[in-house]
């Protein structure tokens, strides 16, 4: 087995929750718990910090990732979906897993998996805990997947929790209120594991505090601690609300040695670090061409408030959703003035784009549709002059095929 079949087997046993939805999802810990027991349980074995949110978890678990590494510890990063290869998910101090580590594991514990009938969530992240623990990392940021109370990860016992930005999304799963989906969220939070909670809602600050008493969690919001600002190399004007998250996170870790200067150097190189890619992502100049992974609300609301504040002539959008998103709270933040260019992801997810533009022709957007992203990126650059903006985003999976 080489490192392309051990990466097809693991999609090949179920469907994975990127490709098929709600039907992949295995929303209990019952086979993550047997799994790690029968690998000797080596999510006990390192230290950690558990990352949930509806956006800006993935910024924040790099941001963190990076400030460790650059105070000098051995960081472990588990972070998902990935773009690219498999690999990304699965890291210590920026470098990806090796494929041999993968079809190692793979073929070690193969029968057991598929006897068990795991999910590929399951799998990789039981891949990833085996992997941190038999390297003996200092210290391994662990994102969650999905909601947080039932994730696959969620059986760690971290040294403190963060929980990033609340917004809609994947409601059929985790609740149709704000309230409701924090409750999912707040399933993370571990008796006497100090949490911080990058953004302070009203609708969610009782779920909250509701779940950190309850377990006896000490509870912090970031908003209300007065921080200096620190820049990061990761652009985008919703970064600064990560960034305050992050370093009250790391002012509740006992037991590391981060000073002001490792958050600062860490801040500033997170994708050089980390080898993050995705966040306002700059692929070339005249025109110059943006890709971001936001794809809900909340995520697409912020960026294009800074599309609109960044300098260009005529703004081209790249688009693509999956079949599960509500075009009703996205279509109305979408600028009307805007070229849109829109193609499904390569998944079977991928909403097909007539769907999008019969309902965009109720915002007055005007859309043509293609066959494939890279054919649409292929357009909009064609059509694009020097001083335009093209933006690549919608999905995940629409900037994996163009970065």
């Amino acid at each position: 087995m080489n490192y392309t079949e051990a990466t097809q087997w693991l999609f090949d046993q179920l469907p994975m929750y990127q490709q098929k939805g709600a039907v992949a999802l295995n929303a209990k810990l019952d086979g993550i718990t047997h799994f790690c027991a029968y690998l000797g349980e080596p999510h006990q074995k390192f230290k950690s910090i558990h990352v949930a949110g509806t956006n800006g978890k993935g910024s924040s678990s790099h941001m963190l990732a990076a400030i460790l590494q650059e105070a000098g510890y051995k960081v472990g990063l588990y972070t998902s979906p990935h773009l690219k290869d498999f690999r990304e998910r699965i890291k210590i101090n920026g470098l990806e897993i090796s494929e041999d580590e993968v079809v190692s594991f793979v073929l070690n514990h193969k029968d057991y998996m598929s006897q068990n009938a795991l999910s590929f969530f399951e799998m990789t992240v039981a891949m990833a805990f085996d992997y941190f623990a038999s390297a003996r990392v200092d210290i391994a940021i662990i994102e969650v997947g999905l909601g947080g109370r039932l994730d696959a990860t969620n059986i760690i016992k971290p040294e403190v929790s963060l929980i990033t930005n609340i917004g809609f999304d994947h409601m059929d799963l985790l609740g149709n209120t704000l309230a409701q989906i924090a409750i999912e969220k707040a399933g993370i939070i571990k008796p006497s594991v100090p949490v911080v909670i990058s953004e302070w809602h009203r609708d969610t600050e009782a779920a909250f505090k509701a779940k950190s008493a309850a377990v006896g969690a000490p509870i912090y919001f970031a908003s209300d601690l007065i921080e200096k600002r620190y820049a990061t190399d990761l652009k985008g004007a919703y970064q600064e609300k990560n960034t305050k998250g992050v370093v009250a996170a790391l002012r509740h870790l006992s037991g590391f040695n981060v000073t002001s200067n490792h958050i600062k150097m860490g801040l500033s190189n997170v994708v050089g670090l980390t080898e993050l890619l995705g966040r306002w992502q700059v692929l070339q100049h005249k025109p110059l061409v943006i890709a971001d992974t936001a794809h809900n609300e909340a995520g697409i609301s912020i960026v294009v408030k800074q599309l609109l504040k960044t300098p260009h002539k005529r703004l081209h959008m790249v688009l693509g959703f999956v079949k599960d998103k509500d075009l009703n709270t996205i279509l109305p933040l979408l600028p009307v003035d805007a070229l849109y260019y829109i193609a499904a992801p390569a998944i079977q997810r991928g909403l097909d784009p007539l769907v999008f533009i019969e309902q965009a022709k109720r915002y007055n957007l005007f859309c043509n549709h293609y066959e494939s992203v890279n054919e649409a990126f292929k357009a909009a650059k064609k059509q694009a002059k020097k001083e335009d903006l093209v933006f690549i985003g919608g999905s995940n999976f629409v900037v994996a095929e163009v970065v």
